[in-house]
């Protein structure tokens, strides 16, 4: 290198650059704070009451909280899967006012008053509910995890009176996804408790 590329002045040049890009993110940081504070709106909250799996619940929940994440986030109800988030699997399925919804979908602002029962609320007790005994003896899970949604849907199933046929069980339940492929199980299940 000759003598003026390490020059006083070079020096200067290069140190001003640094300093000026050490300053940068700090800028740059305060500007995204003030262009998030004023795109996204403050979260809100909304004092809800309802019922869940027959015990009354006073929750303070985001506006935009699903019902899943009410559930398995806030009171520890993790028997209902969060699966794709999407509502297209059919893992979170539980009843509200016993009509299946997915919880993903459904927020919790929408459900003051409400009655709510998850796979952990099907039980009577120690006495498995009908459903839940006949999935066991039919073998209608293998590992588990779409279970839960399952066996709500395939209660709402017999409930609504749509187990005339096997290809009417399968249309009715075809929201809900087993990645494993228990659907002969399932069927047979949902028969057992029809009859």
């Amino acid at each position: 290198m000759n003598e003026q590329t390490l020059s006083r002045r070079f020096f200067l040049k290069v140190s001003g650059a640094f300093v000026a890009l050490a300053a940068v993110p700090s800028t740059v940081h305060a500007f995204y704070q003030d262009v998030k504070s004023f795109l996204v709106p403050p979260k809100e909250t909304l004092p809800t009451t309802l019922t869940i799996n027959k015990q009354p619940y006073k929750v303070t929940a985001d506006t935009r909280s699903t019902l899943l994440d009410l559930l398995r986030e806030e009171l520890q109800l993790t028997g209902t899967k969060k699966g794709c988030d999407h509502g297209q699997c059919g893992a979170c399925t539980v009843h509200v006012d016993g009509q299946r919804v997915l919880s993903c979908l459904t927020l919790t602002a929408m459900l003051p008053g409400k009655t709510v029962t998850t796979i952990e609320g099907l039980a009577d007790g120690e006495k498995l509910h009908p459903m839940q005994q006949a999935f066991i003896e039919c073998d209608g899970f293998q590992c588990g995890y779409c279970t839960p949604g399952q066996i709500m849907s395939a209660v709402a199933c017999v409930n609504e009176g749509h187990t005339k046929s096997v290809a009417e069980i399968k249309e009715f339940m075809s929201g809900n996804l087993c990645r494993c492929g228990a659907y002969n199980g399932i069927v047979e299940a949902i028969q057992k408790v029809a009859k």
